[in-house]
């Protein structure tokens, strides 16, 4: 009998991903003087911060950690896996006490600070659970995300829950956190693509 081929060892984006947290990060910058409008999601803290033109404390001050809450589907997602990682352009301070307000234990998370204030790489992540890009996939919600797995030569999945996610040419869509766990176990084949009304829809203006 041909042997199962081994299972990927998944690393998470965090907001929009495991946490809906667009209004939470939208709050954040109302509460600092920010139209909501203005703001957008996937990039460097301090580098939204900067664009916007407020300090990054100031907005660290105004951000609800308890806020953000888990899109259905994912605690039960979490709760099934074996080793995993977070890899987040979030800040630390507010990156750590989401996971411990969720119960969550990744064995790796890196936050804003491990990149040394540059956009989020899976790479360290990847070394610092002892994996190859071969042995893993990276999920998460923006062309950031997307990038990023390219860049660190990882399978992605697109987390096609999240109604603001845009699936782009080739990617593995998951409808649902639980069809997080097929990919994990598939290296090759079709992409678990959801249907294109589901994908790239815009949440109501705030």
């Amino acid at each position: 009998m041909t042997p199962a081929p081994p299972r990927l060892v998944p690393v998470f984006d965090l907001d929009g991903t495991l946490l809906d947290s667009d209004m939470a990060l939208v709050d954040a910058f109302v509460a600092c003087g920010i139209p909501a409008e203005s703001v957008t999601f996937g990039h460097v803290l301090a580098d939204e911060c900067a664009r916007l033109g407020i300090a990054v404390d100031h907005y660290l001050d105004a951000y609800d950690a308890a806020s953000a809450q888990p899109f259905p589907g994912v605690v039960d997602l979490v709760a099934s896996l074996e080793r995993w990682g977070v890899c987040s352009n979030k800040a630390g301070r507010s990156g750590r006490a989401e996971l411990e307000r969720c119960g969550w234990s990744p064995d790796v998370a890196l936050f804003a600070e491990a990149f040394g204030g540059g956009p989020k790489r899976v790479g360290p992540v990847l070394d610092a659970l002892g994996v190859a890009a071969s042995e893993a996939v990276f999920v998460g919600d923006t062309a950031h995300d997307r990038a990023c797995a390219r860049d660190a030569g990882c399978a992605f999945v697109l987390a096609g829950w999240n109604p603001r996610a845009s699936a782009g040419p080739g990617d593995r869509v998951a409808r649902h956190p639980r069809d997080v766990l097929d990919a994990l176990g598939r290296t090759t084949g079709p992409p678990l693509a959801a249907p294109s009304h589901e994908l790239g829809r815009r949440r109501p203006s705030r």
